[in-house]
């Protein structure tokens, strides 16, 4: 049975589900009527995080440009350039027993490409969500809807799995960012060239 969230509230993953390992983070939203008249890309991340709070080295940040990280424990499912249709627009798969033991968190973030550009924010998008699902029989376990908190921000972290003792827990996050992707790979100590 799916758990639903709100903001900032935590759940435990592995407790209820003993020998999960393989789950699919499936991120979705919809672009409200009011656009720029651009087309919006909005774009799915995984930062591989440390007890530090920041990534090991650049290969611990998964993205369209990097979509699997060495270990294979993260896997992008590719990039949607459009978001149009039901359900998840991005998904990345997650397979726990492969997480190198000293990455303790991992953070989901959507950014928007481009935004200054297109002139677009997370303003303009509605339904923003963020579902984790058994990948071995497709179960829904949690769903975190972001609502419209978001108004000038250009990106933003959905949620994170982290590990606590021997489990693997969920935190949604729902927390925006200005300055798009370049914000969020400094936040998470990622290099990014101009």
């Amino acid at each position: 049975m799916s758990v639903s969230l709100k903001k900032g509230q935590k759940v435990s993953l592995t407790k209820g589900n003993p020998g999960l390992s393989k789950v699919t983070v499936g991120l979705g939203w919809d672009v409200n009527q009011f656009d720029t008249g651009g087309d919006f890309d909005l774009d799915a991340a995984a930062f591989l995080l440390t007890d530090s709070g920041k990534v090991s080295g650049q290969n611990d940040f998964v993205f369209y440009g990097n979509l699997e990280h060495p270990s294979g424990s993260v896997k992008h499912m590719g990039d949607n350039l459009t978001g149009a249709g039901e359900g998840d627009d991005e998904q990345i798969s997650v397979d726990l027993s492969l997480v190198p033991a000293n990455i303790t968190r991992i953070a989901f973030t959507v950014t928007i490409y481009e935004p200054e550009q297109r002139r677009q924010n997370f303003g303009q998008v509605n339904n923003a969500f963020i579902r984790i699902y058994n990948e071995v029989n497709g179960e829904e376990l949690l769903r975190y809807d972001l609502g419209e908190d978001f108004s000038i921000e250009t990106a933003a972290v959905f949620g994170e799995l982290y590990k606590n003792g021997g489990e693997w827990k969920f935190n949604a996050i729902g927390s925006g960012y200005q300055g798009g992707l370049a914000a969020l790979c400094a936040n998470f100590g990622i290099n990014v060239d101009d």
